[in-house]
């Protein structure tokens, strides 16, 4: 486990359901800090309702939940100093953004100040989509574009990058 202090940002990536939510949150559960966690999902069938029931519940007690779909700059602004935040995730708020038809490079710049801003540790999950196949489909290449520009922004304003495979950091920048 690595100490994270200060106003630290770290960035988990991996792939889907490679383990780097929970791994990000016992990161936060691990600086005793409270806990805030920052959920971008949105619930538009009953597969999606389940799983964010089944995130929450794993999560346990001690957490404070903040939903921000589409308005993660301000819900960054709100968080209280002294608390860790885990933002999850930011390919979904990305998706969502892309889907209201937002101004990406506006909302990404945003987005960089208030992680700057942050009054506290702040450990970001996002997707790897650049290691599959192109998308066949024009809004699949923007998207796989637009991930990969977002990710790269945070993963070179963070302090600790870990690529999460099978639940176990392999630490690309700073760590233990």
């Amino acid at each position: 486990m690595v100490e994270i202090t200060g106003t630290a940002l770290s960035l988990a990536i991996g792939g889907a359901s490679s383990g780097k939510s929970r791994w990000a949150e016992a990161q936060a559960e691990a600086t005793g800090l409270p806990r805030l966690y920052i959920a971008t999902a949105e619930a538009h069938d009953a597969e999606m309702e389940a799983k964010i029931a089944a995130h929450k519940a794993s999560r346990g007690d001690g957490w404070t939940t903040v939903e921000a779909p589409h308005d993660l700059a301000p819900a960054l602004g709100r968080v209280p100093s002294g608390h860790v935040v885990v933002i999850d995730c930011l390919t979904l708020w990305l998706t969502n953004r892309m889907l209201a038809d937002a101004d990406l490079a506006a909302e990404t710049d945003a987005l960089l100040a208030a992680l700057a801003a942050c009054p506290g540790p702040v450990i970001a999950v996002t997707n790897e989509v650049g290691q599959g196949i192109v998308p066949e489909h024009r809004l699949g290449r923007r998207f796989r574009t637009a991930q990969g520009a977002l990710n790269q922004a945070v993963a070179a304003q963070a302090d600790r990058v870990a690529l999460v495979v099978a639940g176990l950091p392999l630490w690309l920048k700073g760590g233990p």
